[in-house]
């Protein structure tokens, strides 16, 4: 009996049978599935936060028309490499833009606990209240709420309208040290539709910084 003819009496089965998978047999006739093409919602991919540089950061916020979000724990590089930082976001807000500013709360549990995985000790924490110091000019301009989280991080969002910087976060490892996607909303739903929930979730249990 051939292999074909044998594996077509197995799978057809008999009194003392069931069907059987052909491919339990000869697993080289399983075929792979064709790897899913990359999501038309992916602008670019940066290796690590290290390789983007300011300028994209200054050109998404000076894009936007309606909204922008930050969602960090500290990120005072924005400040310290682009010193301009609150003129744009002030600028933003005076020409109609909402602009949200969650940063990590430095006496809660989750932001001293990344000081610990990361081997950074008391450094976040002590960067977290150095970026409020940074946005507390801020808290009078009309349009800009400034406020802070004690979530667990899992990605810092960077948000301009229908564009998003994410860097996602990687377990002992700094921020600077992990990757970046840049995603652009295609549609309703989506990576980008995940992210801004995600954001709105952790604005929800946000508390306003007082002035």
């Amino acid at each position: 009996m051939t292999a074909w003819r044998l594996a077509f009496f197995l799978y057809r089965g008999g009194p003392a049978f069931g069907p059987l998978d052909v491919h339990a047999l000869w697993p080289a006739l399983r075929q792979a599935r064709p790897a899913r093409a990359v999501s038309p919602e992916l602008v670019a991919l940066y290796d690590q936060r290290a390789d983007v540089p300011v300028s994209a950061y200054a050109e998404l916020f000076a894009s936007a028309r309606e909204r922008i979000d930050i969602l960090v724990y500290a990120a005072v590089f924005l400040h310290e490499a682009y010193p301009r930082l609150n003129d744009l976001l002030r600028e933003r807000a005076i020409d109609g833009c909402a602009v949200r500013i969650a940063v990590g709360d430095a006496d809660s549990a989750n932001v001293q606990r990344r000081g610990r995985e990361e081997r950074f000790g008391h450094g976040i924490e002590s960067r977290c209240r150095l970026a409020l110091l940074h946005y507390r000019p801020l808290l009078d301009v009309p349009g800009i709420e400034v406020r802070t989280h004690g979530t667990t991080l899992y990605n810092s969002l960077y948000r301009a309208d229908d564009q998003l910087l994410v860097n996602a976060h990687v377990f002992g490892v700094n921020a600077y040290g992990a990757p970046v996607w840049h995603l652009r909303r295609t549609g309703d739903g989506g990576m980008f539709g995940a992210y801004a929930g995600s954001f709105d979730a952790v604005w929800e249990t946000s508390r306003p910084l007082e002035g």
